[in-house]
């Protein structure tokens, strides 16, 4: 005889054969209950509406994926670590192709209350991987930045792969999947190896940045021996650009005026040798003047 645990399990494996089926806006009670081989009563004794058994599917769901992921240690080997956390996940989803493409695929407006549902599921998961990024980041795996922006930007590739995968005709192998989305993290924000910088994985040289102020006044001062040097080159400069100066070179009419004597003052011609030597020879006595005549 079946339990109530069994009963229940019944009408959830029946709810989501019907919701993959027919989707969940097409679906109804009396097709879940057919399919689970019970009475419509019964199903009220587990279940208030439609809603609520689907309510119930999402957050097992949810439950798995929070079960699936594991703490990276990174002492260990974090690459094979974070592949092994995105094959789960992507396990998770794959395995459970029916609910994944209703998450992934809903219409706004249909129903409210079941956009609220789903639009709850996105918000957990955004949380989930937000705070394993936050964490990643303090231990050196994640670049800096929003690390709720990066779960958006993760969730937003993840549900376009799975839901592509779900409805192809030709859905791709998981671990090519696993792979793909593993080499567009590490080359975005996730370091496979702890307390990596935050460089890009193929970074272009960057051109030297200019000294700041402060480096520019420390380079450009000069010291106290250069400063010495300098005032005495300055000075000698000074001095021969001076002496060369036309003003500091006397006229020839300066030099002229500069030999002639003041105005006023007599000047003899030069004394010839012979007048020289009369000069130096002793007057002639008044006799000797008497005889000569």
């Amino acid at each position: 005889m079946a339990t109530k645990l069994d009963r229940r399990q019944e009408l959830l494996r029946a709810a989501r054969a019907v919701f993959s089926e027919k989707g969940y806006h097409e679906a109804k009670i009396d097709d879940i209950v057919a399919l689970a081989k019970v009475a419509k009563g019964t199903y009220y004794l587990y279940f208030r509406d439609k809603r609520a058994i689907f309510a119930e599917l999402v957050d097992g769901l949810f439950t798995r994926l929070g079960g699936a992921i594991l703490h990276v240690d990174p002492q260990a080997d974090v690459e094979s670590q974070i592949k092994h956390n995105i094959r789960a996940i992507v396990a998770v989803l794959l395995d459970d192709p029916a609910l994944t493409s209703i998450l992934l695929s809903y219409s706004a407006g249909l129903d409210p209350a079941f956009v609220d549902q789903v639009r709850s599921f996105h918000q957990s998961v955004k949380q989930l991987l937000a705070g394993s990024l936050t964490e990643g980041q303090r231990l050196g795996m994640v670049a800096t930045g929003d690390p709720a922006l990066y779960a958006t930007f993760t969730i937003g590739a993840l549900k376009e792969i799975l839901f592509e995968n779900a409805l192809g005709k030709h859905p791709r192998p998981r671990e090519e999947i696993v792979t793909a989305l593993f080499d567009v993290l590490r080359r975005g924000y996730l370091r496979t190896t702890a307390g990596a910088t935050d460089r890009p994985t193929h970074a272009e040289p960057t051109p030297a940045q200019p000294a700041g102020l402060a480096e520019l006044a420390l380079a450009a001062e000069p010291t106290a021996k250069e400063a010495a040097s300098a005032a005495k080159k300055a000075a000698a400069k000074k001095t021969a650009a001076k002496a060369k100066s036309p003003a500091s070179r006397p006229t020839k009419r300066a030099a002229a005026s500069a030999a002639r004597p003041a105005s006023g003052t007599a000047t003899k011609p030069p004394a010839s040798a012979t007048t020289q030597v009369a000069a130096a020879l002793p007057a002639p006595s008044s006799a000797t003047k008497r005889r000569l005549h």
